[in-house]
């Protein structure tokens, strides 16, 4: 792995990375930082090619910006390291212009379904499928979840969008229950590890809720789950923590594994996450 730093912006490559590279895009990110609306004390992008000559579209960049305490991320994948670049950039753009105004009412609130307002749902997520990595090739890479504290599913719906998730893992408030979110055709559907709908507050109609229950499982179990079933991710409980989890399919191939912030998994779950196509949390086809 190479590092580097351009006016506030630390950059990582990852594999074969071509020469300027970086530079470009420490360019591009520090453009969009001078026109924030917001500070943004902190800003990581990773760039990295893929050695697996199969792979349809080998270059990623990823942006996370600390934008005033909250967190923003945009990612693309491209057949080329510039086009992969332009993407992301692109995509950050969106999402810096869209984050600061409107933050503040979908704190704790429903949006009002006013013409031209920004929903949810009026960012899609346009993802490549992932690699097709034979199952004896597969790792289980896990990482921690973004969201340290409680949020409603309005609030978590709404950091899914500013993270570039397809999925977000969290702690519903009202309940305390380890839960997910997940982008629908319609919307978004929450499961939560035992669920309570009736102690949940209102919800936006495009947010409907699963009353099934988050199976009970180990990491192993789950991942064989995930391959079986033919989904994107598999949300369960595992035995050995107690706690809400995710595996998903990473676009390198291997299978994520997605846990609430401070849990720290066992030595069988091996390493932290590092980037090699799409790392991080929500990173699926769904």
């Amino acid at each position: 792995m190479k590092a580097a730093g351009t006016a506030g912006v630390r950059v990582a490559t990852h594999g074969r990375v071509p020469a300027g590279s970086a530079d470009l895009a420490a360019a591009k990110v520090g453009r969009l930082l001078r026109a924030a609306a917001e500070p943004v004390p902190s800003a990581r992008v990773i760039v990295a090619v893929s050695a697996d000559p199969a792979v349809a579209c080998p270059a990623v960049a990823q942006a996370t910006i600390d934008l005033n305490g909250r967190v923003v991320r945009a990612q693309a994948a491209g057949q080329t390291v510039r086009a992969a670049i332009e993407q992301m950039a692109s995509r950050m753009q969106v999402r810096l212009g869209r984050a600061a105004p409107n933050w503040t009412a979908l704190r704790g609130t429903i949006p009002a379904a006013e013409p031209g307002q920004w929903r949810h749902q009026s960012i899609p997520a346009g993802r490549p499928p992932y690699f097709p990595r034979p199952g004896d090739q597969r790792a289980v890479i896990s990482h921690a979840s973004y969201a340290a504290r409680p949020q409603t599913p309005e609030e978590a719906a709404a950091e899914l969008v500013l993270l570039d998730y397809d999925f977000h893992l969290f702690t519903e408030r009202s309940t305390g229950q380890d839960s997910v979110i997940y982008r629908t055709p319609g919307g978004y559907r929450l499961a939560m590890a035992d669920p309570k709908p009736g102690r949940l507050g209102p919800l936006p109609g495009s947010v409907t809720v699963s009353l099934l229950p988050a199976p009970r499982l180990t990491v192993q179990e789950a991942t064989g789950r995930l391959d079986a079933a033919g989904q994107p991710f598999t949300f369960f409980v595992d035995p050995g923590t107690g706690r809400g989890s995710v595996v998903y399919h990473r676009y390198d191939g291997h299978h994520g594994l997605l846990v609430p912030a401070g849990v720290r998994q066992g030595p069988s779950d091996m390493t932290e996450a590092r980037i090699t196509g799409r790392d991080a949390e929500g990173s699926v086809a769904a």
